[in-house]
């Protein structure tokens, strides 16, 4: 638990809450993942929200205060994995840090016997395995509280079905209980990303909305280490429930604004300005990188021309399909909007250049292309909504 004097400014505007003293809310989701652990058959819990919703927040505020929910807290390690950092790249990273923060939370007494079943090197699949097991004989359930799951996703080859599936079957023994926060349900992840492990079943589903009126009007009050009540006034309260609503990363970048403002003499005006600024920079940065969809795009649509024309006669693969579409679009683009993508885009026009380089050098060789390519992309063309 954390001690020691509360911060100046107790609205945290960006990251997770780590002062238990100025988590507020979610007793519900809380109390429901609480109640899970108890028994002989421990359920599993997929956290689904937004981003911005609290996920990270209340993962690790639950691993601060759980003891405080469960009455046989010896028979339970829970520990917070945020699965972004660099240690759960890789399968065996993964086990290793989960190794590290269980032993981590284990008494001194326990230490001993707790620890030798996590020696095994390298901590693959089957050591991890054998592990957990090892400690349900001994009368351990580890809590694992997963946060960013999609972080897992960026690699495919590393976390493949086998290794989903050998947490499930663990989950199914009873040896291991998974809290696993991400923005969307487990399932839809299974579905887009063509898995077909059991693990993305789990069957119990806690969706984070927003906080409820009572406690969004809690967080605007949130004290300060330098006075006895709230930091902020009534009507700065006011104005953070009126601009958060009840949104908790809107309220605490509203009052995180209005007391900055009264700090720096600033009036209620600046503060709301900084506020819409910070609530608009994560969009300006998309738009910012919007070249990087349209390269994207322009990748993607010459595959995809190239594959109409493979599909009246010739037998091509992929690359050659690339090839051959971007010898369509070099000869459709109309000239105006080539000069336009030079105009507004040196990165767009760098690769137009590439793309028109690349379907000279095969114009040769594709002379039977030409007849019917160009009437085949006229034809496709309003596909693509140019």
């Amino acid at each position: 638990m954390t001690s020691g004097a509360l911060p100046d400014n107790p609205f945290v505007a960006a990251g997770m809450i780590e002062d238990p003293r100025l988590f507020v809310g979610r007793k519900d989701e809380l109390h429901a993942i609480a109640s899970r652990m108890k028994g002989d058959q421990p359920t599993s819990i997929n956290i689904v929200g937004e981003k911005h919703i609290g996920k990270s927040s209340l993962l690790h505020y639950f691993v601060l205060t759980w003891q405080q929910r469960v009455l046989n807290s010896s028979s339970y390690v829970v520990i917070y994995l945020p699965l972004r950092g660099v240690d759960c790249q890789t399968e065996t990273g993964f086990y290793e840090a989960v190794a590290e923060g269980l032993l981590s939370h284990v008494p001194g007494w326990q230490q001993r016997s707790l620890q030798n079943p996590w020696k095994t090197k390298p901590l693959n699949c089957q050591a991890f395995s054998d592990a957990v097991k090892q400690w349900k004989q001994q009368g351990k359930l580890p809590v694992l509280c997963l946060d960013d799951f999609e972080s897992l996703l960026k690699y495919p080859d590393k976390f493949d079905n086998g290794f989903y599936d050998n947490l499930r079957s663990l989950m199914d023994s009873n040896a291991l209980m998974l809290v696993v926060a991400s923005r969307e349900r487990l399932d839809v992840y299974a579905n887009e990303h063509r898995f077909v492990s059991r693990f993305f079943n789990i069957a119990h589903t806690i969706s984070l909305n927003e906080l409820t009126t009572d406690e969004a009007i809690e967080l605007s009050r949130l004290p300060t280490r330098s006075t006895n009540g709230a930091a902020l006034s009534v009507d700065e309260q006011n104005h953070a429930q009126q601009w958060g609503n009840r949104h908790p990363y809107k309220l605490q970048l509203a009052g995180y604004y209005l007391w900055e403002a009264r700090q720096q003499g600033k009036d209620i005006k600046w503060a709301k300005q900084q506020f819409k600024q910070q609530l608009a920079d994560p969009k300006s940065k998309v738009k910012g990188k919007w070249w990087q969809s349209l390269l994207g795009l322009l990748w993607d649509i010459p595959l995809r021309l190239g594959r109409v024309a493979a599909f009246i006669g010739a037998s091509w693969d992929d690359v050659k399909s690339r090839i051959t579409g971007m010898l369509i679009l070099q000869r459709i683009m109309p000239t105006g909007a080539k000069s336009s993508f030079d105009k507004r885009c040196s990165r767009c026009c760098l690769f137009w250049q590439y793309c028109t380089k690349l379907a000279n050098y095969i114009r040769d060789g594709a002379a039977h292309f030409k007849r019917t390519g160009t009437a085949i992309a006229r034809n496709s063309a309003s596909l693509y909504c140019w």
